[in-house]
């Protein structure tokens, strides 16, 4: 009695601070992040509409279920973390797609953070008011 295990395709994808760790499997295109419907977690169109994107640019929104754990960061971080994780996921499951996505801009890793602030300032790039007299 042995079991066949379905094929999983697991990636992290990355922005800002947040990180998330995507699983691929085929299935009927449902999708769970921390438990938690899409519509729950993002709760505006335009998040959900980013993060599925490498979805949308393939074709493939049907034929994969989708389960995240996303951690740290904001909601705007987050989303593009599991839009990083849900490209790279979908390469490992046919490499083929890789032109595809890499053309679209959704391979590469947004590695904008936050500017630390700098000491004697009042924020990263803020100055005090300069006062000749």
């Amino acid at each position: 009695m042995t079991k066949v295990a379905k094929e999983e395709f697991w990636s992290v994808g990355r922005r800002k601070e947040a990180s998330a760790r995507v699983k691929l499997v085929p299935g009927s295109g449902k999708i769970a992040i921390n438990d938690r419907t899409l519509d729950n977690y993002f709760t505006t169109q335009a998040l959900r509409d980013y993060a599925l994107q490498p979805m949308a640019v393939t074709g493939l929104a049907k034929k994969f279920d989708i389960q995240a754990n996303i951690a740290g960061g904001g909601t705007v971080g987050q989303s593009g973390a599991l839009r990083h994780g849900i490209a790279r996921a979908l390469i490992l499951a046919s490499p083929e797609l890789r032109a595809v996505l890499k053309q679209s801009g959704l391979l590469a890793r947004d590695a904008r953070v936050k500017e630390r602030k700098k000491y004697g300032q009042p924020g990263a790039r803020r100055r005090f008011q300069f006062s000749k007299r």
